[in-house]
């Protein structure tokens, strides 16, 4: 069983391996290897990422199959049923790592500035659940010098994003907060570059 910090390791490694054309993981599985896997499932980490069709965590951190758990919903927001999803690896894998991961030029980002700069054509009312969520990221900083800037407004929405579904993890739910303060689980957010393909692990 890999601690917190071993299986944070892991992860950069492996993306390391895909920065650099490397990867180890992306191949075929033979009938007995896939038999096997289908009695149980044993994944080392837990992340919850964007449904973006260019940032799949498997591949962006160069894992096998049945190595992750992976969650993914629009802007990697955080709502009942992915605070449940984590719950649930959590304590049934006993995963010791939570990551949330962002990545550049995220929809969700765009849309919900869009829909503050623009309160008259709002998006239909699914999706504005989701900019809903990730409102409170993005209103600060458009309380600031970024609003005249949409490029580095979205930049630094997409790190105010990620801080944000860390900390409703981290104090959104006592399973995980029992979890957390036994030191068996430990939640971090990071960044992934559509343009280098490298992941930034944030310290907050």
């Amino acid at each position: 069983m890999l601690t917190a910090q071993e299986a944070l390791d892991r992860l950069k490694q492996g993306n390391q391996r895909f920065v650099n054309g490397e990867t180890q993981h992306i191949k075929l599985l033979t009938h007995q290897q896939r038999a096997e896997m289908a009695e149980s499932q044993d994944p080392f980490a837990i992340v919850l990422g964007c449904s973006d069709s260019r940032v799949p965590a498997e591949m962006v951190f160069d894992q096998g199959l049945g190595d992750l758990f992976v969650i993914r919903v629009a802007g990697n927001i955080v709502a009942p049923s992915q605070v449940g999803s984590v719950e649930f690896a959590a304590e049934s894998f006993h995963c010791p790592v939570v990551v949330v991961l962002g990545h550049t030029h995220c929809g969700a980002i765009s849309s919900t500035i869009a829909a503050l700069r623009n309160p008259d054509q709002p998006p239909s009312a699914n999706l504005m659940s989701i900019v809903n969520r990730v409102r409170p990221s993005v209103e600060i900083l458009m309380q600031t010098e970024l609003k005249d800037d949409l490029t580095k407004l979205s930049m630094h929405a997409v790190k105010s994003n990620v801080f944000a579904s860390v900390n409703q993890l981290r104090h959104g739910s006592a399973v995980l907060e029992n979890l957390i303060a036994k030191g068996k689980l430990k939640v971090v957010g990071a960044e992934y570059s559509l343009e280098t393909g490298e992941v930034t692990f944030y310290d907050f």
